[in-house]
């Protein structure tokens, strides 16, 4: 999720809790205010009821509110002394214009005495309230709409606003992706007159510049020492087959500098294979082009064709699909290669090795020991089975490397007996 989408997810999470905390407190002082109101109200018609009393006796004679919205009756004059005046919230029977039968409408009643020619009374009086059901859904509508509103207004700041403030950030980082130690001629660089910005801008670039010298000194090493490696050995086993040929040799010498031979040319191989490991994690493939695996595959089952006939290896390869990858053409290759490899010097005898392509995906299965491996340290480096220790034990973890440079899965699994490599592209 972008930054910006998080922090609007952040801030609408926020204002929800506000606006719904808002929105109680909201009622709650609206209802103590509509109750003041509707208090003067009541306090005013009680100063008009009992005016119009001391001109119209006959008002004293309203006993209910069928008649109006008061009532009087007399009272002790001990009682009235000692009353005061109460507020109650209530429910009566009324019919306003719109209702077909009268209906319990909420209200609220005054309760209070008066004297009126040496005479206690109790006068009621009500006034209607606001119905709490319809305050909180009108509330309710209101808080959504605010809500909605304010949602809306942040869209749009955002939209216009804020992204026009990270518009550097977001340049810089496309910058950085692009970014290849080794390839790219000149470091991200965006123009931006925002100071964290410019510092952030400016820690990157002091990292790649740390970046690049290591790469280049660690590309320097590799390289020397890869090839001060290859030239003693190449030496060596030139000079091993020149003692070889010697008739002088007894069968044991002979033996003997055959093992040697052997042990070096294990050495050659593990130096390609580091070197070559090494480069792939450095990500210095990147001749990327269109690549139709089911050429590299059948090319590869070709070349390997006279050695699964000498391990005595049937190889079967049905193909469902053409399958294309945007790769690097010997990268691909090194992935088939190794996989086909490991198939077959990992067989048995008149074990079968069978080959799918199907869509997005490429499938090795082997025969082999009647058991599963570990998957999780199968693809790690110098990993060899103890059938098979003269390998270098590098392959797969050298497919493994391709796989993670391009975003690939390869994964194993032992199912019927055989034993499956996946690779999803």
């Amino acid at each position: 999720m972008k930054l910006l989408n998080k922090s609007i997810l952040h801030l609408m999470s926020w204002l929800l809790l506000i606006v719904s905390l808002w929105s109680v407190v909201f009622y709650f002082n609206m209802l103590d205010e509509i109750k003041d109101s509707v208090d003067e109200e009541l306090e005013n018609y009680k100063r008009q009821i009992v005016f119009k009393a001391e001109k119209d006796p006959t008002i004293l004679q309203q006993k209910t509110f069928d008649e109006g919205f008061f009532s009087v009756n007399p009272i002790s004059k001990n009682k009235a002394l000692n009353f005061k005046d109460t507020y109650e919230d209530t429910e009566i029977y009324a019919q306003d214009a719109d209702d077909e039968a009268p209906e319990l409408e909420p209200v609220r009643i005054l309760t209070t005495v008066f004297e009126q020619n040496g005479n206690f009374y109790e006068l009621k009086i009500f006034n209607n309230m606001v119905e709490e059901d319809d305050l909180v859904k009108e509330l309710l509508w209101d808080a959504a709409g605010l809500y909605v509103l304010l949602i809306f207004n942040i869209l749009v700041i955002n939209n216009f606003v804020l992204q026009r403030l990270w518009k550097p950030f977001y340049e810089l980082l496309h910058e950085l992706k692009n970014y290849r130690l080794g390839i790219s001629k000149a470091y991200p660089k965006v123009e931006t007159k925002t100071k964290e910005f410019s510092d952030l801008q400016d820690a990157v670039t002091t990292l790649l510049q740390y970046s690049e010298k290591s790469y280049e000194q660690q590309k320097e090493f590799i390289g020397n020492a890869s090839h001060e490696l290859q030239t003693p050995l190449a030496i060596a086993i030139s000079k091993l087959e020149l003692l070889i040929e010697k008739e002088n040799l007894t069968e044991n010498q002979a033996e003997k500098i055959a093992e040697i031979m052997e042990i070096i040319e294990r050495l050659v191989r593990l130096n390609k294979s580091l070197l070559l490991l090494t480069k792939i994690e450095n990500k210095q493939f990147f001749d990327n082009q269109e690549i139709k695996v089911n050429t590299i595959v059948g090319r590869n089952i070709e070349d390997l064709h006279d050695i699964a006939e000498f391990k005595q290896v049937e190889i079967q390869f049905s193909q469902n699909t053409e399958l294309f990858v945007q790769a690097d053409a010997a990268l691909i290759n090194i992935v088939v290669s190794n996989l086909l490899r490991n198939a077959i010097f990992h067989n048995i005898k008149s074990g079968k090795v069978e080959v799918k392509i199907e869509a997005k995906k490429l499938i090795v299965s082997n025969t082999g020991i009647e058991k599963s491996l570990d998957s999780e340290k199968i693809f790690t480096r110098f990993q060899k089975s103890e059938q098979h220790q003269s390998g270098s034990g590098l392959g797969l973890a050298i497919v493994q490397a391709i796989a993670e440079l391009y975003d690939f899965s390869v994964s194993y699994d032992f199912k019927d007996g055989m034993h499956e490599f996946q690779v999803r592209f």
